[in-house]
């Protein structure tokens, strides 16, 4: 057995924790039925992103992208949990499959009990808006510590175990903040995000998702995203001197022996116009946090421990 996972061309922690995760939830799963495909972690249940005529057994994955993929071939599906009642509900599934990600599993793995807290406040990005965008420049004015989510899986969930307050764009970056007992403010930088996917997960605990809007850190993060930047279109091809480092074709700069550096005038064009996310993120460092109540995160984690039992006794 195989676990499936989306996999980044830049990394996120959300998805890579799949290589590691299933051999502490089950372990020797990777021993028994090679044709079977373990989907786990992750908004993966879309009809063409899972390969087909291959026997894929369910565990908490989500749907949110693409179209529904078609579990009545029992043969072909081995659905035994799912993230959350949204994802039951679409698929067609009982309500009561509709239980947790499995990544809140994640805060009973030895290696991550009873870390020391390092104080402060975090933010952690969604990976798209680690393209292009200068987050860790506003994290620092801001007062936040920047925490990049296609770094590696470990060092992000120790960052996110260990800090006082949580700003999530990444929905794993709640998901975790709160399994940890972290408490978490959820913000986004697009209006166009897929909401259905938090609200899912938030929903089988029994909070609301209502993300704060921060703008956009940079142009060149607008140019990656399609969006506007200042209120103004930004077309790919034309990049400017501050989005890539270089005068743009045509341009006169003219400097006198006292002038700064032209990396320096970038440096600071670039601060004064991310001054809006700067504030926003400020004010979502302020904001009153979520936390999903001891008694409901225990009672789904007792019924996703059933499940895993379960599957032990049918697979291993």
């Amino acid at each position: 057995m195989q676990p499936f996972y989306w996999e980044s061309a830049h990394g996120n922690f959300g998805d890579d924790l799949n290589l590691w995760l299933w051999d502490f939830l089950l372990p020797g799963f990777r021993d028994v039925h090679p044709e079977v495909l373990l989907v786990g972690v992750g908004t993966v249940l879309n009809q063409a992103l899972l390969p087909a005529d291959v026997k894929k057994l369910v565990i908490g994955s989500g749907f949110g992208y693409g179209s529904l993929p078609d579990l009545s071939d029992r043969h072909e599906w081995d659905t035994r949990a799912v993230r959350g009642p949204l994802t039951a509900q679409k698929l067609g599934l009982a309500p009561e499959l509709g239980i947790i990600d499995p990544a809140v599993m994640v805060a009973e793995m030895p290696e991550f009990r009873n870390l020391p807290k390092t104080g402060g406040a975090i933010f952690v990005p969604h990976w798209e808006s680690t393209v292009g965008g200068i987050w860790p420049v506003v994290c620092q004015a801001a007062g936040l510590g920047y925490v990049d989510p296609c770094g590696e899986a470990r060092s992000v969930i120790r960052a996110i175990a260990q800090s006082e307050l949580v700003v999530a764009e990444s929905m794993h970056a709640a998901i975790l903040a709160d399994a940890f007992r972290v408490p978490w403010v959820a913000v986004t930088t697009s209006r166009s995000i897929n909401s259905f996917k938090w609200r899912d997960w938030a929903t089988s605990l029994g909070v609301e998702y209502k993300p704060r809007q921060i703008p956009i850190s940079s142009r060149a993060e607008a140019v990656t995203k399609g969006a506007r930047f200042w209120g103004f279109d930004v077309k790919t091809p034309a990049l400017s001197a501050s989005d890539t480092g270089r005068p743009d074709h045509g341009e006169a700069m003219v400097m006198t022996r006292n002038d700064p550096p032209p990396s320096m005038l970038r440096s600071v064009a670039k601060q004064v116009l991310a001054a809006p996310s700067t504030l926003a993120l400020r004010q979502a460092r302020k904001a009153r946090p979520l936390l999903s109540s001891d008694a409901v995160l225990s009672e789904k984690k007792d019924r996703f421990r059933e499940v895993l039992a379960e599957v032990r006794r049918d697979y291993l």
